[in-house]
């Protein structure tokens, strides 16, 4: 299927953002939107979101942010700001989907795009949540992580391979790296926002996650008591890389249990 473009606009510019539906078409669930890393695209899913979709009859979409994959880049020298996950939350995640016709959708987000998935749940209706290596606060550990990328970046074919999915290689890898690295950005944190989500909430992190401890998800469960958590054995900071079986098989059964939970309620009230 060949990736469209939808036009929005964020704060008075036009965005050109990259996006694609994969699954059942005839799916009467509610969509599932896929939210990518700090890294990530649209192209560097590959066919997780398909597989997950055709496993449990889903219908499922994925697109690059605005700075990612083939999405209009961010202007040069341009840096995030410590903000940014809460713009792309509050503003630009509800552009997209009334230029979509996406409501009260399922969201699976990984990485940084699961921090988004969880700000937008706190103020936004949607069916739930799976959030996957989620950040909700920083760790040192974490950032620790980020300058080794850094060094990567600027030292080994990193920057060659990321080019592979990205229209502008240094957009995607800096408006990551530049603001995670900042200082300001040691004091980013949500655990108080996610107080407000109401929705099922099922939280997947590797126990060998590079960029983050299992007290992110920890920090989850302990502020909603309907949330799930799943730790995943020989597994890093990407389990549908490292562990997609498992997790398209955990996923989609949590999917389908809470929709259809959803579903009894429905029809329970008068």
């Amino acid at each position: 299927m060949t990736p469209r473009f939808v036009d929005i606009d964020w704060q008075g510019r036009p965005l050109h953002i990259e996006c694609q539906w994969v699954g059942a078409d005839n799916s009467t669930l509610p969509p599932l939107v896929f939210l990518h890393e700090g890294l990530g695209s649209l192209a560097m899913w590959k066919d997780f979101p398909e597989r997950l979709c055709a496993a449990h009859g889903l219908r499922g979409l994925a697109f690059s942010r605005y700075g990612y994959g083939q999405s209009t880049p961010k202007p040069p020298g341009e840096r995030w700001p410590v903000g940014f996950m809460h713009a792309q939350a509050h503003e630009v995640l509800p552009a997209l989907f009334e230029a979509l016709g996406v409501e009260r959708p399922w969201l699976f987000g990984h990485s940084d795009g699961a921090s988004i998935a969880l700000l937008y749940a706190a103020r936004f209706p949607v069916a739930g949540l799976v959030v996957v290596a989620p950040h909700i606060f920083t760790e040192d550990m974490g950032i620790a992580s980020i300058e080794v990328a850094r060094q990567a970046y600027e030292s080994t074919d990193l920057r060659e391979r990321l080019a592979r999915y990205h229209a502008d290689v240094d957009s995607a890898f800096r408006g990551w790296n530049d603001v995670w690295l900042d200082p300001a950005f040691r004091a980013w944190n949500i655990e108080a926002e996610l107080d407000a989500i109401d929705c099922p909430v099922l939280a997947v992190q590797g126990e060998d996650d590079e960029y983050g401890t299992l007290e992110q998800i920890r920090g989850i469960a302990r502020r909603l008591p309907q949330a799930r958590s799943l730790v995943l054995a020989h597994c890093a900071h990407s389990p549908h890389r490292d562990q997609p079986d498992r997790l398209i098989a955990e996923a989609g059964a949590f999917i389908r249990r809470a929709s259809a939970a959803d579903i009894a309620n429905e029809l329970e009230t008068p």
